[in-house]
């Protein structure tokens, strides 16, 4: 007997010991934590798919192309640039590209796009195919025309069937906003389907702007929905996300009791419209836009990551986090990095090409880098004409350009909302101009002559959370401390509803010149 109390004793001490033994920690150098945003910058409306151990997503490019840009990850919290679905436009279109929808089948990706169509802009859904995301996608033009407006594509498939669900009646005074269904043919190419009804936008409460943004998926006995509903974008916005579910995809679907699920604070403001994507480990995330709460519209709206949890009893979902989107949480696979959206160009030695973007609304800027300059020509005499700018990652930066003067041929900075707001700093054989276009109105705000002798000149821009600008000149190698060489300005008119304000380049004037720009550089604090 005693023998046996001793043996059990000892093995009470040894399991309560491995039972007191700390866990693991991480490996030095591994984050198990991430920051959003995921994907920094304008990146609204976002869908996120999953194919072999690669995570892709497109975004919304608004009035800029080229048009949805797409992004890569192993992670889904770092994330590498692709590309854009459409490097040259769609010839049906002429702007609003909104809402990109991924979806793989059988080793081809698909994109249903909107975008708004030249003969009546109005805006529709269209299709295009890709066997490799690198390559660009060919367009199969309109899919999906409906009444005045259909928008927001999702596509799932149920029974080896192919769905396409949108939102239709938007634009329709005469009718409630439906988000609505039909089935798509084998090759996802067109609708061979009656269109049905899976939920109406309430009159009243947080959907009586309208239900939209709709991501569909299965689990378990049930199909699930989470929509979006109120003001998506500008500095009211009040965007709010719901669950629904259906034992069928043709319903009846029934809206969870506690709708809103998901709704801003103050550090993600008007969050909704994404794509929710398993992981290989079985969770559930949502990739979704928000607005910064510092940088707000001028930043726009950014891609974040928010996790999906189950009550096993109830079956509903709800967000890990509460109904905020997380400043931070724990990394779907364990891993986060810092990513640094800084760089620099040098163009008499480097090969790095900057990802600039431009306004849909004008022809494609002409430019190229040659002669060890980026050189844009003067083909589009408005002063806020020939803009190749950068999508803006956080509000504070500061955007360098180093320019040859030209006579007759401004060379400016430009902080662009669009081509009747925006606000500009160049030089122009031997003046330095500070000037805006606000509603279509070109005002000069301050001219400053300088010597001749001053050709190379730096112009730069630092800004602070996207509003407040300071712009300077200098002279490399040389002191200018006897002249004024900078000036401060607020500009909170440049948002533009959807679209947050891009920062880049461009020239302008009476000449037929080209610009000569010998180096571009952006640092984000």
């Amino acid at each position: 007997m005693k023998s046996f109390t001793i043996f059990f004793l000892t093995f009470l001490f040894i399991t309560h010991a491995f039972a007191q033994k700390p866990k693991p920690k991480p490996a030095p150098g591994l984050v198990v934590t991430y920051k959003n945003p995921v994907i920094a910058g304008d990146f609204a409306d976002p869908s996120v798919i999953l194919v072999g151990d690669t995570y892709y997503a497109a975004g919304t490019s608004s009035e800029w192309g080229p048009a949805y840009p797409i992004y890569s990850s192993k992670n889904l919290v770092d994330w590498e640039y692709v590309g854009p679905v459409f490097a040259d436009l769609p010839e049906w279109t002429m702007g609003s590209f909104w809402a990109p929808e991924l979806y793989f089948r059988n080793g081809t990706f698909y994109c249903y796009y909107t975008a708004r169509r030249k003969s009546d802009k109005q805006s529709f859904i269209g299709v295009a195919s890709t066997k490799d995301l690198k390559e660009g996608f060919t367009d199969h033009g309109v899919i999906i025309e409906w009444t005045k407006e259909a928008i927001d594509a999702f596509v799932v498939e149920d029974n080896g069937k192919l769905f396409i669900t949108w939102k239709a009646y938007g634009l329709d005074k005469d009718r409630g906003i439906e988000i609505l269904g039909a089935e798509l043919a084998p090759d996802g190419l067109k609708v061979i389907g009656k269109e049905f009804s899976l939920i109406k936008a309430e009159p009243t409460g947080w959907e009586s702007g309208g239900a939209e943004g709709q991501s569909i998926f299965k689990r378990g006995n049930y199909w699930y929905m989470l929509y979006s509903g109120n003001a998506c974008c500008g500095a009211n916005c009040d965007y709010q996300v719901g669950f629904a579910r259906a034992e069928k995809l043709e319903g009846p679907w029934t809206k969870y009791a506690g709708n809103p699920s998901l709704f801003g604070d103050d550090s993600w403001k008007c969050p909704g419209h994404g794509t929710v994507v398993v992981t290989p480990d079985n969770r559930y995330f949502y990739l979704h836009h928000a607005y910064n709460g510092i940088d707000f519209t001028f930043a726009g709206r950014q891609g974040v990551l928010s996790e999906l949890v189950w009550d096993e009893v109830s079956k509903w979902p709800a967000f890990r986090y509460g109904k905020t989107t997380p400043a931070q949480a724990e990394a779907p696979i364990g891993i986060g990095a810092v990513v640094n959206h800084n760089f620099s160009i040098n163009y008499n030695k480097d090969t790095l090409k900057a990802p600039w973007v431009y306004d849909v609304s004008f022809p494609k800027p002409a430019f190229e880098v040659q002669n060890g300059a980026l050189e844009i020509e003067n083909t589009n005499r408005i002063n806020t004409g020939n803009f190749l700018g950068l999508t803006v990652k956080k509000g504070s930066y500061t955007f360098t350009v180093e320019v040859t003067a030209k006579k007759d041929l401004s060379q400016n900075i430009i902080v662009y909302g669009d081509a009747k707001n925006a606000i500009g700093y160049g030089i122009r054989d031997n003046h330095i101009s500070l000037w805006q276009v606000k509603d279509g109105v070109h005002e000069v705000i301050k001219t400053q002559e300088i010597p001749d002798k001053y050709k190379d000149i730096k112009l730069s821009l630092q800004s602070r959370y996207g509003r407040f600008y300071e712009f300077r000149w200098d002279v490399k190698g040389q002191k200018i401390d006897s002249l004024t060489s900078s000036v401060q300005i607020e500009t909170p008119w440049l948002p533009r509803w959807d679209r947050a304000p891009r920062v880049g380049v461009n020239v302008s004037g009476n000449g037929s010149g080209k610009s000569e720009i010998k180096a571009v550089q952006m640092k984000y604090d």
